[in-house]
């Protein structure tokens, strides 16, 4: 790895200014009492700016919906003293050289916390389930879905008024949007339901026109996708390209700028007949930048983590031949960051001997 490597090179869209392609991915933490952002928080984010991280995309950060949490200690995007607290984070992230924007987030239904910590209301949903026969909250009226929609917005607006580079609509990973998106989800028969994936994709794309109507035109919105669930890892929403095309445009007439595409291995071929991943076919449908994201780094699997398995540094030179070949723009980079604010640095100055593995301790604290 050089300096001089595709992975190092500036990148620039709209109000995104970057100094090299690598990306802090979106990593829940649970440090933030009450939902307020704590000093500690800015000073975890702020280290990965010294460390010279490109983009830093917050842990999920949640909208104003008494149900868009399941957990107490998850940052609120929303009341006078999380957005204070936000701006101490970008304050500081400004002040090291860093670039940030939050990822706002709506869970959806979930399961309830293992801290027995719930919600003043019950969890919402498209269909009140939060997988495939598992029937855990209220099914979302029209009322809801236009206070959401408009909940999101608020955030986008927000983290653009406390002064962010930009914002991520959290619409992956078997929450609220993807409730929408998957048909087992959501079976609704109502406009936001549908037999194909564009009908149940009208939710996420008032969103996202709420979120771009929000923040105007040259604020850089980004979306994070996955095909996965986590009660169905195998699962896709979109079995062929033409799928995919049919799902991913609409959003990218809504206000797409950035595509973040989720995989448990950045490696994996995404259709037959292509060894092109998740965000190479994403690009190649719909010719805006993505990210990718992955086990990048790391020998692990990164569901198995939350199992407790420990990963050991891996080589990057798949991910780079693939990112030399014009498949992606961006790579977000999740246990290694957690664990190391400075391996971004080790990687550019081929310190190797440096980096280190991860092991589920690394969650217990924030580095």
């Amino acid at each position: 790895m050089t300096a001089n490597s595709t992975l190092f090179r500036p990148f620039s869209l709209k109000s995104l200014n970057i100094k090299n392609r690598i990306v802090m991915a979106p990593m829940t933490r649970s440090f933030s009492p009450d939902g307020i952002p704590t000093a500690d928080v800015a000073a975890y984010y702020r280290k990965r700016a010294e460390g010279e991280v490109g983009l830093i995309l917050s842990e999920g950060t949640v909208i104003d919906r008494v149900a868009s949490s399941n957990d107490s200690a998850v940052p609120h995007f929303y009341g006078e003293q999380a957005l204070a607290g936000w701006q101490n984070v970008i304050n500081n992230v400004h002040s090291a050289g860093g670039k940030m924007g939050p990822q706002i987030w709506h869970m959806g239904i979930m399961d309830n916390h293992h801290s027995g910590w719930v919600p003043a209301q019950p969890f919402e949903g498209p269909s009140g389930l939060n997988r495939p026969g598992s029937n855990k909250g209220n099914t979302m009226t029209d009322a809801d879905i236009a206070d959401t929609i408009a909940a999101f917005g608020r955030a986008a607006a927000d983290a653009k008024r406390l002064g962010f580079d930009c914002v991520e609509i959290h619409g992956a990973h078997g929450y609220l949007l993807d409730q929408f998106f998957w048909g087992e989800t959501n079976l609704r028969t109502d406009i936001y339901g549908g037999k194909t994936l564009p009908e149940r994709s009208r939710f996420a794309i008032e969103v996202i026109k709420e979120v771009r109507k929000q923040v105007g035109e040259d604020f850089a919105v980004i979306i994070r996708l996955s095909q996965w669930k986590p009660a169905s890892y195998d699962n896709k929403l979109a079995h062929t390209p033409q799928e995919l095309d049919a799902w991913i445009n609409p959003l990218a007439d809504a206000g797409v700028d950035i595509f973040h595409c989720s995989q448990r291995r950045f490696w994996d071929a995404e259709f037959e007949g292509s060894d092109l991943n998740f965000a190479g076919w994403v690009k190649k449908v719909s010719g805006k930048s993505t990210i990718t994201v992955g086990s990048v780094g790391l020998s692990g699997d990164f569901l198995a983590a939350f199992g407790g398995a420990s990963s050991e540094p891996s080589s990057l030179d798949e991910l780079l031949r693939r990112m030399d070949r014009g498949d992606f723009d961006l790579v977000a980079v999740g246990r290694p960051l957690l664990a190391d604010p400075h391996w971004v640095q080790k990687i550019r100055d081929q310190r190797n001997d440096e980096l280190i593995g991860f092991s589920k301790e690394a969650f217990k604290q924030l580095v």
